[in-house]
């Protein structure tokens, strides 16, 4: 199937518009053979980036929400341990399509999903040869979601667990859903989070505990029979994520590109065991409206020739290669998005001439 996937254009997920029709619009008219679901943060909070995948551990009572604060783990509550007994018991003995689905995304968190489903059965699934999904993953949303002192979630093993084992859940059912179409699906983890490794104000994040929860979503997903990539839009340690067994790693070229650069070994690697990029190359923000499909054709083709001088296959590189935006639109006019998925399509169109 990867082979598949040369040269082909997707998105990452956020939309700024209300609701989903338009952002179907630009997915099936551009982007038409990965497309992706949009998400609607634009909508309310619960569509937001780490909102939108609480809704098992709220149902559960394990997560508590207040206007002053963020979402927090009731870890002082008299019946937590119940809570956690039931959870637990759910997520490790009974895998059943009736549990499954408990853990599925509700509908008032995420419209845009619902829509993507929508149109794939009235419309059928067209020129598509995938199907790509995404998911807000451990580190972001641990990082958000605190204990009930208003320390980062993540910082706590038990607490961790908590929400990798949810969002594996999460995985299983975005992953059975889309395959109901009969094509192939990748799913991706969204980590902005992943920017605070190494900082002195998240010296308490490890590099252990980060790539042990990833791993543990990865094999989840494999198990699935499906692809999963991830997506980090700021330049990271990316030997975080090149020692992992993803299938796709997605990275905002356009601004990070040369912190690419200290890691073309560990890059090197994960293109010979089979790893794609995803180079995020069409701008999420004004600058899109200055590029073109020439100036970034030119720009994609230098980046790979200079990391080729440094040692990493050219071919390999040209070959095992997605095309995306930077990041999600969600912070975009509609004019802006347009524009965006109009240079995904073009850029798709003349890379693989």
């Amino acid at each position: 199937m990867k082979n598949k996937l040369s040269g082909l254009a997707t998105g990452i997920g956020s939309f700024p518009t209300l609701t989903a029709e338009p952002a179907l619009n630009l997915i099936f008219n551009h982007i038409p053979e990965l497309p992706h679901w949009p998400q609607l943060p634009a909508k309310g909070s619960k569509e937001g980036l780490v909102r939108q995948y609480l809704s098992p551990l709220l149902e559960f009572g394990l997560l508590a929400e207040s206007p002053r604060r963020s979402p927090f783990f009731l870890t002082g509550a008299e019946e937590w341990l119940e809570l956690l007994t039931d959870f637990y018991s759910k997520v490790l003995e009974n895998h059943s399509e009736e549990t499954i689905a408990s853990f599925g995304l509700p509908q008032d968190v995420a419209s845009g999903f619902y829509a993507f489903l929508h149109y794939l059965q009235e419309f059928g699934v067209g020129p598509a040869c995938c199907l790509k999904g995404q998911l807000t993953g451990p580190l972001t949303i641990g990082i958000v979601v605190t204990d009930e002192e208003m320390q980062p979630a993540f910082y706590h093993h038990d607490l961790r667990e908590i929400i990798v084992r949810s969002l594996a859940m999460q995985i299983c059912w975005q992953a059975r859903t889309l395959k109901q179409f009969g094509l192939p699906v990748i799913l991706f983890l969204d980590e902005p989070g992943l920017y605070g490794y190494g900082q002195a104000s998240f010296v308490g994040l490890s590099k252990h505990a980060i790539q042990h929860s990833l791993k543990a979503l990865i094999d989840v997903a494999h198990s699935e029979d499906i692809m999963i990539g991830i997506h980090a839009c700021a330049g990271v340690d990316w030997s975080l994520l090149f020692e992992l067994p993803f299938d796709i790693i997605n990275i905002d070229m356009y601004n990070y590109f040369t912190s690419l650069l200290p890691y073309v070994e560990e890059c090197n690697n994960f293109l010979a065991r089979g790893g794609y990029l995803a180079w995020g190359i069409v701008p999420t923000s004004v600058e899109v409206q200055k590029e073109s499909v020439s100036s970034l054709l030119k720009r994609l083709d230098s980046d790979q020739e200079r990391l080729a001088t440094k040692g990493v296959d050219y071919q390999t590189l040209r070959k095992q290669l997605l095309i995306t935006p930077s990041c999600g639109t969600g912070t975009l006019t509609l004019e802006q998005t347009t524009a965006v998925y109009r240079l995904l399509q073009e850029l798709r169109e003349q890379y693989q001439k």
